[in-house]
Formats: structure tokens, C-alpha cells, sequence
């Protein structure tokens, strides 16, 4: 069976949203069912494959049978080069085929010494090797979980010059004689990938007095640093003309790759009406000239005309209905920060649940989920979609969807079950936005903002199950969170014993971690006085008068440990039952 075979019949198959991602062992024990413990999980699979392969790279003499026919290479050790390794040109070429870009330079190094002749196109190959990659060895490709959970920390890394001056790359790059115009241009696009502008720039100045011609790519890279090259918004604009020019006299066709390089370069003149001019004009030329944009065009689009301080944009609306049920392949890099920038428009800049879900829907149309990107953009994808449906849509249809989400396609971050919570006890107005990946916080009104949104949903039932999932995911030393569910249950008292039971149970739970939770942890759930006051309503709201006493002689003997005073209300309930129970000793210390 081929690959295409395989796709087909993966396509008649839904996603199966019950059970977990198959990277993990099929075992409900060993499931990680938190953010961070997939994380581990992950990676530690992926530490054991690099401890495996470092044995046996160390020990490479206990690895050299070969049962396998054909031989399976990458079973094998990787060869060691040093002064004595017999090397030769077609050595050199197969190291930059596997991309080992150290293992190129030494070989590389030792033709030299020899005075062994190597060949200009294998020199023009170990060039490009080292501009793209910038001399530095490239993440394995079998190391699929480090890129998913590493490229989203890489993305927000700030842009700043990396290119190695006076480098490998430079001194190929003299070696290759006559120059080439593909020599100069893998040295200047190596030098825009990675920051190095000013020289990049000298680079294009000297092809041109030379009359070197360039390439469409070559131009490319240079539209896209304009921004570094030029201060004012209309000498960066007319630099991009000048460029295009250039391109089209040259007889250069362009492609998507220069109209994303040419918005890229317009979503960053920040708020001023031209830039958007000029975003809608480059995308019409291009469309003239029959160049379809991908998703990397419309997330610079959005970028340019919904900014955070500006004017209201429904851009998104106009995209959204062009490329409705469209399935898109990857053509650009930014490609993958369409879908996580659309969701977060329609949550913080539109507050359209309507648009969202026709965002979800094209993501998940196809294959276009392979452009989620990784980890950390699937998270704030969804953590956006939850917030805005947990406060559009009427209740029962979130908890659907929460139900059919979670937890083995998304696991909700504090702020988002906090989010889940402040609509199930009714308080209103969403605010701030979430900036960290693990300790992002919705804002919320005051206490006094509380609606009757239990009784018309009649979402009671759901504390106990927003209980079980904080234990799940590992939330349950979130203060506020403990204290807001609390909260909730002591103000919606339940009109069943079953139900008044599980509350009884939630706040027994909250106090036994209290008691039995780690000292020595760094993050603790602190034991405050509305805390304890909510559980002891809680336990005498069941008739469990002895734990509710074992809550108040806490408060009692440890006056300096706990922080703040309970409610007023919690004291009153404790005494009123002590009195029906004629217990004087707890009903003085309540007092």
C-alpha cells in the first residue's frame, strides 16, 4: 500500500475524538491527561530516542552488524570524520544529502588540506547548505515532538541579526570561481534569512554594478527585509517598487512568495491608512498576473488592517468567503499563523461565534489542520474558540463542545476553566488577554455582576464535573479557582440531596489536599479563611456536622496560618446547627 492509498482511506475515517493521540501508550493509566504531562510524556519518548542514539554513536563497534537488505542507513552509526577518514568529494556530497552540516564543514576541511579539487556545483550545494542553515546542524527530522513543542518557543523569539560574519559560508562562497550569480544569490538570501541586512544589501549593489543577474527567490528575500533597510513608511514602500521593478525588467516572474514578502513588509507600517492601500493594491496586481495567495497572505492582511489599537475590520468576514471549504498545501512558512490569528480575531476584535465556527470549520476541512503549526498555536487556537463560545453560546451547546474537545484534542488552561465556570455560576464581561501559556487569566467583574445563569441553564450538575476535570488536569492548586467553585456551590444551593452529596464531596476533597498537599512544593493552595468557611457550609449543607467541626477547630487553633477571616454566613450556619444539636463547646468557639 502506498502513500496515496493510505491518505485515501484515512479520508473516509472521521477524527476519533474519544480517544487519545496514538503516540500514547493505549493504557488510561498511563495517559497523560494534563498540558504539561503530555508535554513530558512527549519528550521524554523523544530523550530516550537521543539517550538510544548517543549509545550508539558512542559505541558504534557493538552496532556494525547488517542483517537488513538493502541496508536500513539510519540504523547504523554515523561515520566519525577527522584528520585520518579517507574522504573524497562524493563523501562530501553524500553529508550535505543527509543535511549533517558539521560533518559537511569537516569534510569540507579535510578535502582542502589534501588539495583535493572539489567541483563548483558541489561547492555551490555545500554553500546553500551552510546560508540556510547558517552553519549550525539542523534539528533531526525523526525528532517530530521537540519541533512540535519547540517551534512555537522559536516563533516568539525576537528577530535579530544570527548570520556568522566572515563565516564557513563566506569563505566558500570566495573559493567558487568565477562567481555565480547562484553563489551570490545563496549568499545573500542566507544573509536576509538570518539578519544580516546591511551586508545583504552591499551584496545586491555589487550584483548589479557586476550586472549578476538575480533570482526570483533573491528578490524575494530582499522585499522582505525592507523594513530593516528603510525608516519612513513611503521609502520602504517605494524601495519595494523599486525592487519589483527590477524583477519585472529583469523579465522575473514573480510568485507567492514575493506578494507574501511584499504584505509582510506592509503589516508592519502600522496604523496608517496607506499601508492599507497598499496591501489591497499588491494583492490585486498579483492577482492580474494569475498569483493565488495562500494563508501566509491573508494573516499578513489581517495583521495590516486589525490592529489592536485601530479601527474595527471585517476583513475576515471577506476572507472567510473566498476561501470557504478550500484545502490548502504549505507555500509559505507564516502559513501556519492563519488559523490561530483568525480565531483570535473573531474572539478579541469581532466577538462573532459565527465567523469562528467557520474558521474551525475550514480548519478541520481537508487537510488544513496540518497548518495548526504546532503546540503552542493548537493551544491558543482553542483556548480563543472555548472563550468565545463559553460566552456566546447558550450553555448546553458549549458543554458539548467542551465535552467533545476535551480532553484528548485540547486540555483547557486555568484561565479557560475559569472561563467554563464564570458561565456556569452567571458572572458576565471578559476582559484582558491571555499572553502566557500556562497562567493566562480572563478578567471578571466584581462578585455583585452575578446572574441567574444556573437558574435558567440549570448547570448545577456541572460543579462536579468542573471538580473532576481541575483534578485531571492538574488545576487544583489554582487559588482562585478553588475559591470560585466554592463560591458557586455555596451560592446555588441544589434542590437534591444526590447533588447537595457531591458538593459535600467537591469541598471535602479541596480540604483534604489542603491538609495533605506537599510543603515543600513551590506552588501551593493556600489555605484562606473564605475557603474554609465555604467548606464547612458545604458539609453542613449534607448533615455532616463532625468534618464541618474538624473545619472550625482549624480555624480556630491555626488563626495565624490562615489568611483572611470566612463569611459571616458560614459562622452563622455552624452555630444555628450546633444549637439544634445542643453542642455548647463548638457552638462557644464558633462565637
Amino acid at each position: 500500500m502506498d502513500a496515496e492509498q493510505a491518505d485515501a482511506l484515512a479520508s473516509t475515517v472521521g477524527r476519533d475524538y474519544t480517544a487519545p493521540h496514538y503516540k500514547y501508550h493505549d493504557d488510561p493509566y498511563l495517559i497523560p491527561s494534563s498540558n504539561i504531562g503530555k508535554r513530558t510524556f512527549a519528550l521524554s519518548k523523544e530523550s530516550g530516542r537521543k539517550a538510544a542514539q548517543w549509545i550508539r554513536q558512542e559505541h558504534s563497534k557493538l552496532f556494525q552488524h547488517r542483517h537488513a537488505d538493502p541496508p536500513i542507513e539510519e540504523f547504523y552509526p554515523r561515520p566519525v570524520y577527522d584528520e585520518n577518514s579517507e574522504v573524497t568529494e562524493d563523501t562530501l556530497k553524500k553529508v550535505i544529502g543527509d543535511v549533517s552540516v558539521s560533518d559537511a564543514i569537516t569534510v569540507y576541511q579535510l578535502l582542502e588540506k589534501k588539495g583535493e579539487v572539489v567541483s563548483e556545483s558541489t561547492k555551490q550545494s555545500f554553500l546553500e547548505l551552510l546560508c540556510y542553515y547558517n552553519g549550525d546542524d539542523a534539528l533531526p527530522e525523526d525528532l517530530i515532538e521537540e519541533r512540535w513543542f519547540r517551534q512555537g518557543t522559536r516563533a516568539r523569539e525576537r528577530q535579530r541579526k544570527t548570520w556568522k560574519d566572515n563565516g564557513v559560508a563566506e569563505t566558500v562562497f570566495r573559493s567558487i570561481e568565477p562567481s555565480t550569480s547562484a553563489a551570490y544569490c545563496a549568499l545573500l538570501q542566507g544573509m536576509t534569512r538570518h539578519y544580516q541586512v546591511d551586508r545583504a544589501w552591499q551584496l545586491f549593489e555589487e550584483m548589479n554594478h557586476k550586472g549578476i543577474p538575480l533570482t526570483t527567490e533573491a528578490y524575494n528575500s530582499l522585499i522582505r527585509v525592507t523594513s530593516y533597510l528603510r525608516e519612513g513608511m513611503e521609502q520602504r514602500w517605494r524601495l519595494v517598487e523599486e525592487l519589483l521593478v527590477a524583477m519585472a525588467k529583469q523579465g522575473l516572474q514573480p510568485n507567492v512568495g514575493t506578494l507574501n514578502s511584499a504584505l509582510e513588509n506592509v503589516s508592519t507600517m502600522g496604523l496608517q491608512r496607506q499601508a492599507k492601500t497598499y496591501a489591497l493594491r499588491t494583492l490585486a496586481e498579483f492577482r492580474k498576473i494569475g498569483v493565488d495567495p495562500s494563508l501566509a497572505s491573508y494573516y499578513f492582511l489581517l495583521n495590516t488592517f486589525c490592529k489592536e489599537r485601530g479601527p474595527t475590520s471585517s476583513i475576515l468576514v471577506d476572507i472567510m468567503s473566498h476561501i470557504k471549504g478550500r484545502s490548502f498545501t504549505i507555500q509559505d512558512p507564516k502559513d501556519t499563523f492563519f488559523f490561530v490569528t483568525a480565531m483570535d480575531l473573531c474572539r478579541n476584535h469581532l466577538h462573532d461565534k459565527d465567523l469562528a465556527w467557520s474558521v474551525d470549520a475550514l480548519l478541520h476541512t481537508g487537510n488544513n489542520y496540518d497548518l495548526i503549526g504546532d503546540s503552542y498555536k493548537e493551544s491558543i487556537y482553542y483556548r480563543n474558540l472555548f472563550a468565545l463560545l463559553c460566552s456566546t453560546e447558550p450553555f448546553e451547546v458549549f458543554m458539548e463542545f467542551y465535552n467533545k474537545m476535551v480532553p484528548n484534542i485540547y486540555i483547557p488552561e486555568p484561565g479557560i476553566m475559569e472561563l467554563g465556570r464564570i458561565r456556569t455560576v452567571g458572572l458576565i464581561k471578559l476582559t484582558s488577554e491571555e499572553t502566557d501559556f500556562e497562567d493566562s487569566w480572563c478578567g471578571r467583574n466584581s462578585r455583585e455582576e452575578v446572574l441567574r445563569a444556573v437558574d435558567l441553564n440549570g448547570a448545577m450538575d456541572q460543579f462536579p464535573r468542573l471538580w473532576s476535570d481541575m483534578v485531571i488536569f492538574d488545576h487544583t492548586d489554582r487559588e482562585n479557582l478553588v475559591t470560585d467553585i466554592l463560591a458557586g456551590m455555596v451560592r446555588n444551593q441544589p434542590p437534591s440531596e444526590d447533588l447537595t452529596a457531591k458538593f459535600a464531596k467537591v469541598a471535602w476533597d479541596i480540604w483534604t489536599k489542603l491538609e495533605t498537599q506537599d510543603q515543600e512544593r513551590y506552588r501551593q493552595l493556600r489555605c484562606t479563611g473564605p475557603i474554609l468557611g465555604d467548606v464547612m457550609i458545604l458539609c453542613l449543607r449534607a448533615g455532616d456536622f463532625p468534618k464541618a467541626s474538624m473545619v472550625l477547630r482549624k480555624l480556630d487553633k491555626e488563626q495565624q496560618k490562615v489568611l483572611g477571616v470566612p463569611k459571616l454566613a458560614a459562622l452563622q450556619l455552624f452555630l444555628e446547627t450546633c444549637i439544634a444539636n445542643k453542642d455548647v463547646t463548638n457552638a462557644i468557639v464558633s462565637v
